[in-house]
């Protein structure tokens, strides 16, 4: 149990640790990816502006030339003057914000193609890397795709419609990918290598932090194991005391009376050492290969005559000759509870289904009956100690609330999974899977 809930704590705070990285490389890695391609998209709409080629005599904006021209304006003193309407200016260029390295630094072609897709005309003078036929060929594709804008292999294109015909444009970004893609390769090993790190300072800090609770719950299983043998012993002395009484005195209603409560006691007793004892499955049970269908057979059979007795439908379908590797007594102790719970909780004229068979590698037993009625609530709560969905029904069955934790317990210790569940409010189904290998 200590195990799992360490388990569950490094799990959660891997977890945890991995949704954090994500979120921050990933939004690292997209506003990079996003700023190249806003980079790319200015340059593609500056060579559009002036015909697939940068401005040759590109200078700073006219308010910049005429404050450095005259930095000193004079001062308007004419009130006619002062009450003129401001000039217009014109919509702001894409050529405005272009550094004076750029057209250096970017490596671009464009192809011109008429209205029906046939290339017109090629401009490569400022790219090395592509020939006119290739070029044609990159305009080809994008004519076919019909997008206006994207990447084609490294090249980020633009398309614009002319009086001339159709123009696309490309720009060269296999440096700022390489870049791109570099960063996120590394970003992803830093992360996988923090990710790393974080598992071994969380690996090694859940066993400290996991300590304290070990020590307290082994403690707790101690003390049950420990008050549950210093009980049975004066248990047994009452009971004997009770036969003696009997002898002498003869039978009557008050021995009766200790005697069925000296077997309750006895029997709640041993079933707290041996659930106690089922959570350190590894040091008591004893794994042997045995007939699991055999095994079935007979606790079946001895339960059909109870059932039978009780005015009840018992049905048992039990798949033959299936061997299985495990607790032989632990198994049928697992199978006695699931078929007496289901017998006691069945109404009158109710129904029992047994059913073992083989799902794969995996051996599957499955107790259904029917019930009075079952909340939805109850479901998750039937394996908790103590835990009996309807107490008004206690002095009835007699139970304790303990049966389907040890079936639990058994489960878990031969690495199985078991699971309740109720369809329609007025039945109940037990599921129990066994993964331990099947020897045929």
């Amino acid at each position: 149990m200590i195990g799992k809930l360490q388990k569950k704590f490094i799990l959660i705070s891997m977890l945890s640790m991995i949704s954090v990285l994500t979120v921050i490389i990933g939004s690292i890695n997209t506003i990079n990816y996003h700023r190249l391609v806003q980079d790319a998209e200015h340059i593609l709409h500056i060579l559009a502006e002036n015909n697939g080629e940068f401005p040759k005599n590109h200078s700073f904006p006219k308010e910049a030339e005429q404050k450095t021209q005259n930095p000193h304006p004079p001062k308007i003193t004419d009130e006619k003057q002062q009450d003129t309407p401001p000039i217009p200016r014109e919509p702001k260029s894409h050529a405005m914000d272009m550094s004076p390295e750029m057209p250096y630094e970017t490596r671009y072609f464009s192809v011109l193609l008429t209205e029906n897709g046939t290339v017109k005309s090629t401009n490569i003078k400022r790219i090395a890397a592509i020939d006119n036929e290739t070029a044609c060929e990159y305009a080809v594709k994008v004519w076919n795709m019909h997008r206006t804008s994207g990447f084609l292999s490294s090249y980020r294109y633009l398309r614009t419609e002319t009086s001339m015909g159709s123009t696309i444009i490309f720009v060269d970004c296999g440096r700022s990918l390489s870049t791109f893609f570099a960063f996120l390769l590394n970003s992803i090993i830093v992360s996988l290598l923090g990710l790393f790190s974080v598992f071994l300072l969380v690996l090694f800090f859940s066993r400290l932090v996991m300590k304290p609770v070990s020590e307290s719950y082994e403690k707790q299983r101690q003390f049950i194991t420990d008050a549950g043998h210093e009980i049975k012993t004066p248990l047994t002395i009452i009971d004997t005391n009770r036969e003696i009484l009997e002898m002498e005195f003869g039978e009557n209603e008050w021995s009766q009376s200790i005697g069925r409560q000296t077997s309750r006691l006895t029997e709640l007793t041993n079933s707290l050492i041996y659930l106690s004892r089922m959570e350190e499955a590894e040091k008591h049970l004893q794994h042997t290969d045995f007939c699991i269908s055999d095994l079935a057979v007979e606790t079946t059979d001895s339960f059909q005559v109870l059932a039978d007795a009780q005015g009840k439908h018992f049905c048992a379908s039990i798949a033959p000759s299936l061997t299985y590797h495990g607790d032989e007594s632990s198994i049928c102790r697992l199978f006695s509870i699931l078929l007496d719970n289901a017998i006691k909780y069945s109404p009158p004229q109710g129904s029992i289904e047994v059913t073992l068979d083989k799902r794969g590698k995996n051996i599957r037993f499955m107790v259904y009956n029917t019930a009075r009625q079952i909340s939805p609530e109850s479901i998750p709560h039937l394996f908790d100690r103590f835990y009996r969905a309807d107490s008004s029904r206690n002095s009835e069955t007699g139970g304790y609330g303990i049966g389907l934790s040890i079936a639990r317990a058994v489960t878990a210790a031969h690495k199985g999974k078991i699971s309740a569940e109720s369809p329609d409010g007025h039945s109940l189904l037990v599921t129990v899977i066994l993964y331990a290998p099947i020897l045929l």
